[in-house]
């Protein structure tokens, strides 16, 4: 017997699904405003899913040594206060390293999986304390990480709210990868490579349009290399950054782009002997 429904908690992409020969994105849109996307099973597997993640975040933070948590919990959330934190905690990320990189791969998979604004400054805070090859190496290891658990969690509850918040973007992309199902691979190495299509709505509609983990996986891991690179090395120079604005100035995103499109070129030139 299926459990009665909430008025509040009601699906409104089940219904649009019913109708969706009838419903265009547009009228989805229109139908989703004012409502909550998620029954009342679907928000509490994702309500618990997050509490799981907040207890064992929270587990490892009382394992941490003792120090000021007032200056060490505080996410940064602009160029200043990354400065103000790393002059906090620098000492104690020296002193206990291992404890502290613990943390930190908490937080970050935390935010990444939950879609929590401000990893970009944790990326620039793991340069400014670890250097750049450790720095890239944890960035990497903990933005791959968090993009799994989010890719999991869409599984579950993702189909309502991706076609709550972003319907044409969906059926855009759905469309692109119905197009490359060959060489699948080598577009999401694109798409991570790039800012094409932001990190976040790609996690959560990986899933949705049947992109296999092993392929999500992969092309996560190997296309994150290059921004994180950019992000954390700039860490290194926090004085002369003043904002995000400058991590992606036109040469940067020119090299980002020449690098993403030579990872679709397989692509490209098997199309162009198909058409031969």
């Amino acid at each position: 017997m299926s459990a009665p429904r909430n008025t509040i908690f009601e699906s409104g992409w089940q219904r649009d699904e019913e109708n969706a020969g009838e419903d265009s994105p547009t009228s989805k849109r229109a139908k989703f405003e004012g409502r909550f996307p998620l029954t009342r099973w679907e928000f509490a597997a994702a309500f618990s899913v997050f509490l799981i993640f907040l207890m064992g975040l929270f587990c490892i933070y009382l394992t941490m040594p003792p120090a000021d948590y007032k200056k060490i919990l505080k996410l940064p959330r602009s160029i200043s206060d990354i400065r103000i934190l790393k002059e906090n905690i620098a000492d104690y990320a020296r002193d206990y390293q291992a404890q502290f990189m613990l943390g930190y791969c908490a937080t970050y998979i935390f935010m990444q999986t939950f879609m929590i604004p401000g990893t970009i400054f944790m990326s620039l805070l793991a340069g400014a304390l670890f250097g750049v090859v450790r720095g890239v190496v944890l960035v990497v290891f903990t933005a791959t990480s968090g993009a799994s658990s989010c890719y999991f969690l869409s599984k579950i509850v993702g189909r309502p709210v991706i076609f709550w918040l972003w319907p044409e973007k969906l059926r855009f992309f759905q469309s692109e990868i119905a197009k490359r199902k060959e060489k699948l691979f080598n577009y999401m190495l694109f798409l991570r490579i790039t800012p094409t299509l932001p990190n976040t709505f790609i996690n959560v509609a990986s899933p949705i349009v049947d992109i296999p983990f092993h392929t999500f996986f992969l092309a996560t891991l190997i296309g994150l290399i290059p921004a994180s690179y950019i992000t954390v090395r700039a860490g290194l120079a926090l004085g002369d950054l003043k904002s995000v604005r400058d991590l992606y100035d036109f040469k940067t995103l020119s090299v980002l782009f020449l690098i993403g499109f030579v990872s679709i070129s397989p692509t490209i030139l098997k199309r162009k002997r198909v058409y031969e």
